[in-house]
């Protein structure tokens, strides 16, 4: 264990995170972003090959504490130094060299689902909803999701969602491409850590590269991705897992 309000596990490569406010439905508030932010930093380092995102009890994450912010003395400031705390560790999250799967079930709003859209491969249990929520308080995006939300659904979804409120079901989400598949509720967690136990046991700098290279395509041009590929493909091929891999696939 690593903290109180985000837990951390690691098991043979794995790392398993868990925002763990469920009273709260794991909303966002100021320690569990700097400690969210803590654990992030914790993850770079080579005992961690794969990392599973999930949130404790019946919802996956409600988004920002609205509860918090409106009892601070300063509530503007307050929100600013939330969003920005819990952008920066996302931001870190996404840009980590690792795979990453989250399980998420119950409800993912708000900043919740730019935690979710943060990681590359999401278990949706059956029963989950997912909505902005920011429109129905007035508002705006925060923690990224203004430009994570379009490159998952397109321009045209993500303003439906965002302007209108509009919830999803999980089958909505899976055919969006909000989620990777959805699952039986009680399956969800058992999915989602069993493909992340598999990432984890994998060729960690292959599957590592591949979440970079996509994940950073969108901020440079077509040649620059190219050159990165030819560099990072004459990296991957002198590897321990791409030297035993390639041997079992020629011999066969």
């Amino acid at each position: 264990m690593y903290e109180d309000l985000v837990r951390l596990e690691v098991t043979d490569g794995l790392a398993a995170v868990e925002l763990n406010r469920p009273h709260a439905a794991n909303a966002l508030d100021l320690p569990l972003a700097e400690q969210l932010a803590a654990v992030v930093d914790r993850l770079v380092g080579d005992d961690v090959r794969a990392v599973l995102v999930t949130g404790a009890g019946k919802r996956f994450c409600a988004g920002g504490d609205v509860r918090s912010f409106l009892a601070s003395d300063d509530p503007p400031a307050y929100l600013q130094r939330l969003a920005s705390t819990a952008d920066q560790a996302l931001q870190r999250l996404g840009a980590l060299d690792k795979p990453v799967v989250a399980a998420v079930q119950g409800a993912v709003a708000g900043a919740g689902l730019a935690v979710m859209l943060t990681c590359d491969v999401i278990v949706a249990a059956a029963g989950t909803k997912f909505v902005t929520a920011y429109s129905g308080i007035g508002l705006t995006p925060d923690c990224g999701l203004s430009w994570l939300l379009p490159r998952a659904v397109g321009q045209q979804r993500a303003l439906e969602l965002m302007l209108t409120g509009r919830t999803l079901t999980a089958a909505e989400a899976r055919d969006w491409g909000l989620v990777t598949e959805v699952v039986d509720d009680a399956a969800a967690l058992g999915r989602a850590r069993g493909l992340a136990t598999s990432l984890a046991t994998g060729p960690a700098f292959a599957s590592g590269q591949a979440r970079r290279l996509v994940r950073s395509s969108y901020s440079v041009d077509r040649g620059v991705t190219g050159a990165d590929e030819a560099r990072t493909i004459a990296e991957a091929v002198q590897t321990d897992d791409a030297q035993r891999l390639i041997s079992a696939f020629t011999s066969r």
